[in-house]
């Protein structure tokens, strides 16, 4: 019986040394997905945009890193209002519509260095008419070593923001190629 009770607790130590050595998931943050710098952009738009994100997933307790939609939509909102892209940021209606949509996230399940694909497709629509002025898919991809961070669901996660920021900067750079 002592013999028992010893094991199992023996038992619990390690699991709950294990899992504070591993930490627990957590999802991409919406500051580490926006642009740090302002988007070299061609062109600055007098008018507003309305951001629409969709395809995401909310971080589980036992999953790995993801991109929520709500995340993604204010790294959107943040990175347009820091490169001054369009005039503002409407919560609802605007001149524009832009759309990001998760299509996929690809992420390694175990390794040194974390390397994150992701596609997205990016929408920009005149809401006037309901035109649809930009369609295209983003990709993109970000790595993390042991040297940014010797936790793995920490690394995955940097590699996941990585990948998002990178695929917020060219989608922008797309929309600012327009001839709106």
């Amino acid at each position: 019986m002592n013999n028992t009770i010893q094991r199992l607790a023996a038992l619990a130590i390690t699991v709950l040394a294990a899992a504070t050595l591993a930490g627990c998931a957590s999802g991409a943050h919406k500051d580490n997905m926006a642009v740090a710098a302002p988007v070299a952009t061609g062109k600055k738009f007098s008018q507003s945009v309305q951001v629409v994100t969709g395809g995401g997933n909310d971080t589980g307790v036992m999953d790995s890193s993801n991109i929520s939609n709500a995340d993604l939509k204010t790294a959107v909102e943040t990175s347009i209002a820091k490169s001054g892209l369009f005039r503002s940021v409407s919560a609802s209606g605007g001149d524009y519509t832009l759309g990001v949509t998760v299509i996929q996230l690809s992420k390694p399940t175990f390794g040194g260095a974390f390397t994150v694909d992701l596609e997205a497709g990016w929408t920009l629509t005149r809401n006037s008419d309901k035109s649809v002025l930009l369609r295209k898919s983003v990709r993109s991809t970000a790595t993390a070593t042991m040297g940014d961070s010797l936790v793995g669901v920490t690394r995955l996660r940097l590699a996941v923001e990585g990948a998002a920021r990178n695929n917020i900067e060219q989608g922008l750079k797309a929309v600012s190629e327009l001839p709106l």
